[in-house]
């Protein structure tokens, strides 16, 4: 299953790292409007699950 959050804000952000660490989806994926702030936050909750 794949989960899209609309919004890497502090709220979309949060909903997104929970459902990664839940393993609730087999893909995440985090959108915003504003360019390379849904990066940076996929990669801080990238890094702080482990898969460096």
């Amino acid at each position: 299953m794949k989960v899209t959050v609309i919004g890497a804000g502090n709220v979309g952000a949060t909903v997104a790292n929970v459902v990664a660490q839940r393993e609730l989806a087999n893909e995440v994926v985090l959108l915003d409007i504003k360019e390379g702030v849904a990066e940076g936050k996929a990669l801080d909750i990238w890094q702080t699950s482990g898969h460096q």
